[in-house]
């Protein structure tokens, strides 16, 4: 055996290229696992936890491009080195009849008049350029990316603010216009519920809860993860809020996301009371008082029919569980007692946290509770552990676990050979945007994983939350059965997929108490901003979009009807630093 590795200086390819040529590279014959990843420090960790750390890998810059593989022979080694080159320096074919793409957003704005939105995926350390270059421009914006710096995001949307134009993000992966789903997004029929998402799965859970309780959706407008933090004051929350509440399509709002900062809860609520429209509120984990047009939610499922029944008059179907907790633990092997959850999503990841400590008590993560059950590696997993994989440490030159579930099935298999597991806990997050086939990857991996447990003498139960619709391009209901043959318990509510794993864990001798959330208040009356040019300019009609970053992107939008042009976007300066630098003193 033996592991060979290239480095490429300064070379830039985007995260779909990277995943689709590490896939080709690893079924090449006599070759056993294979690494294409940008230079960054995350991504060396998990070349080492892979065994894949050369010291030509470790010498590599967060911008350097690394082709590493292990393979039997150097021959293969060198073979397998040599396609990966020749496949990344296959340029995709721009949609649409002609292949022009503009280099600029500026150009694309010409290009595409009446642009209103600029979808923005590039790498963290250039977002917020190019979210200027939008600004500019006079686009909203929704921008994907992670790993943007804190007073980037602050400065965005104060100029936004100023000139009367939201910022979805940075970290907003969902987001629907007028029918239209951008980023991760399922898809819905039209309806009068609005949506507020600080949580991108969170807001995929209510839309196709809605759609699947008979209801529709107007818009859902992301604001970023961090927005309802005290650095940022909720800005992109409160926008949402106002225009929903200005626009006469929609009835009824939903409010979600993890638990804000106080002061900006406070205030968030005040401004959504007696606004004429019913709020539902689920800040995951948070107590929120009921009154003056608001109504609390303790889950994600529970908003979605509370938003239902406010639109319908009826109360959507519960979906129960058939499966037997007392039964399923049983059968389990003395050594295993603990819950495992590795989630794609973050608010189903945070949801599970705050539900699981009712059954088990504290559940270490890399998002936790409280600073206490905060893992000291979020690659290792500790008694309860419930992990996000798409946190910003799993996620610096690589794809969404929702797109490249790689990382998530090696870390399923290694739970199921460890033989404390009593549990797995997943989901699977249908849409625009995502896995076109997520079963296809995910059923072989539960079933390897399901049969090394009974090898080794256990039985493992894996528990699957799916989000999705019947309308979604990889159809609910097959995503369902192929899951369901495979030997894992299939929920479409979390909450019950949920309190199942938490009863089989009790049942197996854990013991929990209910957590209990910071209660919440309004603060006073609020007041809304003016954001009539939001309303008329972005919710009046399905969006022109300018995408700068991920290909797929392009291709759901276009699939979807959506007038969409992509720009042919490169990092400034050849993506060195020192060059970027440079540019930024001369330009400022």
């Amino acid at each position: 055996m033996t592991v060979r590795s290239r480095i490429k200086p300064s070379a830039y390819f985007d995260s779909v290229t990277l995943m689709l040529a590490q896939r080709d590279v690893r079924v090449l014959p006599g070759v056993v696992d294979a690494g294409l990843v940008m230079g960054t420090e995350a991504n060396k960790d998990l070349l080492k936890d892979a065994g894949l750390l050369t010291p030509e890998v470790s010498a590599a810059r967060s911008d350097d491009l690394v082709i590493v593989v292990r393979a039997e022979t150097e021959d293969a080694a060198g073979q397998a080195l040599t396609r990966a080159e020749e496949l990344l320096v296959r340029r995709p074919h721009a949609a649409g009849p002609s292949a022009y793409r503009p280099r600029t957003v500026a150009s694309a704005v010409r290009q595409l008049p009446g642009a209103n939105l600029a979808l923005i995926s590039v790498p963290g350390r250039f977002a917020a350029g190019v979210a200027r270059d939008a600004l500019d421009a006079g686009l909203h914006v929704m921008l994907f990316s992670d790993n943007v710096a804190l007073e980037d995001e602050r400065d965005l949307k104060t100029l936004a603010t100023g000139r009367g134009l939201l910022v979805m993000g940075p970290d907003c992966g969902t987001a629907m216009i007028a029918g239209a789903g951008l980023g991760f997004a399922n898809h819905v029929r039209s309806g009068t519920i609005g949506v507020v998402g600080a949580a991108g799965t969170g807001t995929q859970v209510v839309t196709s809860l809605v759609h699947r309780g008979g209801a529709g959706i107007s818009h859902a407008l992301g604001t970023g993860s961090r927005d309802l933090g005290g650095a940022i004051g909720g800005v992109s929350a409160v926008r949402a809020l106002a225009a929903l509440a200005a626009d006469p399509g929609t009835e009824v709002i939903v409010l979600v996301g993890k638990p804000p900062a106080p002061d900006v809860a406070a205030g968030l609520l005040a401004a959504a009371r007696g606004r004429g429209k019913p709020v539902v509120v689920d800040f995951v984990g948070a107590a929120v008082p009921a009154g003056g047009g608001l109504y609390p939610a303790s889950t994600l499922d529970e908003a979605a029919r509370i938003a239902v029944r406010l639109v319908t008059g009826s109360e959507p179907a519960r979906e129960e569980s058939r499966a037997l907790p007392a039964q399923e633990a049983a059968r389990l092997a003395p050594s295993q007692r603990y819950i495992r959850g590795l989630y794609s999503g973050g608010t189903l990841c945070y949801e599970a946290l705050v539900l699981l400590e009712r059954y088990v008590g504290p559940v270490f993560s890399n998002t936790p509770l409280q600073p206490s059950t905060a893992l000291a590696s979020a690659a290792r997993s500790r008694s309860h552990t419930v992990i996000d994989m798409g946190a910003d440490e799993f996620m610096v030159g690589r794809l969404h676990p929702m797109i490249d579930p790689d990382l998530r099935i090696e870390r399923l298999l290694r739970e199921a050979d460890d033989p404390e597991t009593a549990v797995v806990l997943l989901d699977v997050v249908l849409g625009y945007g995502a896995h076109s086939d997520p079963s296809r990857d995910l059923v072989p991996a539960i079933e390897t994983a399901r049969r090394r447990a009974a090898e080794s003498g256990r039985r493992l139960p894996v528990i699957v939350t799916v989000c999705g619709t019947d309308e979604d391009p990889q159809d609910l209901r097959a995503q369902v059965e192929a899951l369901t043959a495979a030997g894992a318990v299939v929920e479409t509510a979390h909450s019950e997929a949920v309190r199942l794993a938490g009863l089989i864990a009790e049942a197996a001798g854990s013991r929990g108490a209910p957590y209990r959330g910071v209660p919440i208040e309004p603060a006073g009356a609020g007041i809304l901003p003016d954001v009539s040019h939001i309303r008329d300019s972005l919710l009046s009609g399905p969006p022109r979009v300018i995408n700068v970053g991920l290909g797929l992107f392009e291709e759901s939008l276009a699939a979807q009807g959506v007038e969409v042009v992509s720009v042919d976007w490169q990092p400034p300066a050849g993506g060195k630093q020192k060059y970027i630098d440079l540019l930024n003193k001369l330009n400022a």
